[in-house]
């Protein structure tokens, strides 16, 4: 897909990648950028900073779990400003804490906004793409989607579930000319993941290296876009010896030495 000219919407774009990917999208010469996130302040300030490199923008302080209030936002939107050629679904939100521990309203927090809120923003744009023939979606999974890792179990869950999510889409949009594409960024050093546990060994990449991988992908029309040679490597372990990888994930993993043993006394058994 060649995006210059083109109308693009991006969720998340307030900040980390989704904010890292509306800006190298205006650096590529798109028209137009919707700019979509819940901190209308925050969005301002990336907005300001991507109309200095001559691309008008649009933005809509929005709430993706509220689907009424989505609802009638994009249908305005698209009213007001023609077509979207492209949406990025990069809206996320990550909690860490062992399964047996973890707090419900944050395992409903990540359902709504990293699941429904992109079944949301898709349903409404890809319905107006099917009338126009014409459009290209990219869902921002995670190498998690691809590899669950102990302590994200529901962020896995969510992440596993946009890949079968765009995998399916793919087959069934394509008689509309839609693209649907997966990008799976491997851990980014965003201010989302600041806060978390890192996992041992893994070197987080920037949002701009993650950014430009999907301008590439998209030149070169690709279903699924791995970022970083870390996330080939895991990909091609799991294929291949899924035994290691799941023990290399454990010990890399932010679990007490103790529930460490524990795990591997339960694998002997």
């Amino acid at each position: 897909m060649n995006v210059q000219g083109k109308t693009a919407l991006v969720t998340g774009a307030s900040r980390g990648i989704g904010r890292a990917i509306a800006i190298e999208l205006a650096k590529q010469g798109v028209k137009r950028l919707l700019l979509v996130a819940r901190d209308s302040q925050k969005l301002a300030e990336v907005a300001a900073e991507i109309e200095k490199l001559g691309v008008k923008t649009v933005t809509l302080a929005l709430d993706l779990s509220q689907m009424v209030e989505v609802n009638i936002a994009i249908a305005q939107a698209w009213r007001d400003y023609g077509p979207i050629h492209l949406l990025v679904n990069c809206a996320g939100v990550a909690h860490q804490s062992p399964f047996l521990k973890s707090p419900l309203p944050n395992v409903q927090q990540e359902i709504a906004i990293n699941l429904m809120g992109m079944y949301t923003m898709t349903r409404l744009v890809a319905r107006r793409m099917a009338a126009q023939q014409e459009g290209t979606i990219v869902n921002v999974s995670s190498l998690m989607g691809k590899i669950a890792a102990p302590t994200m179990a529901t962020y896995s869950a969510t992440k596993f579930a946009i890949v079968g999510f765009t995998q399916a889409l793919r087959g069934e949009l394509a008689q509309h000319n839609i693209k649907v594409i997966a990008l799976l960024p491997s851990l980014t050093d965003t201010d989302m993941v600041r806060d978390l546990q890192w996992f041992r060994w893994v070197v987080p990449m920037t949002t701009q290296k993650v950014a430009k991988a999907l301008i590439d992908g998209l030149h070169k029309e690709s279903p699924e876009i791995l970022v970083g040679w870390q996330s080939y490597l895991a990909v091609w372990c799991q294929r291949f010896a899924p035994w290691l990888l799941e023990s290399v994930l454990v010990m890399a993993a932010p679990l007490s030495k103790d529930r460490q043993k524990r795990y591997r006394r339960l694998k002997q058994a």
